[in-house]
């Protein structure tokens, strides 16, 4: 780290709690998130999948 970096006031675990109870977050492929511009889209793909992935009988 930079010698510049002064964390002499920080607290550890300030925002645990509230990182645990986040969203989850979901890194994207750059070729992945040039389809799919934001996560309604994704949201949107995702359900479709499912649904499809449910009405497949499993072999």
């Amino acid at each position: 780290m930079r010698p510049e970096y002064d964390f002499s006031g920080g607290v550890r675990g300030k925002y645990y709690n509230a990182f645990m109870q986040s969203n989850n977050v979901v890194i994207l492929d750059p070729d992945v998130a040039e389809v799919f511009r934001d996560s309604a889209s994704v949201n949107e793909a995702l359900r479709l999948l499912a649904k499809i992935a449910k009405s497949v009988p499993a072999t």
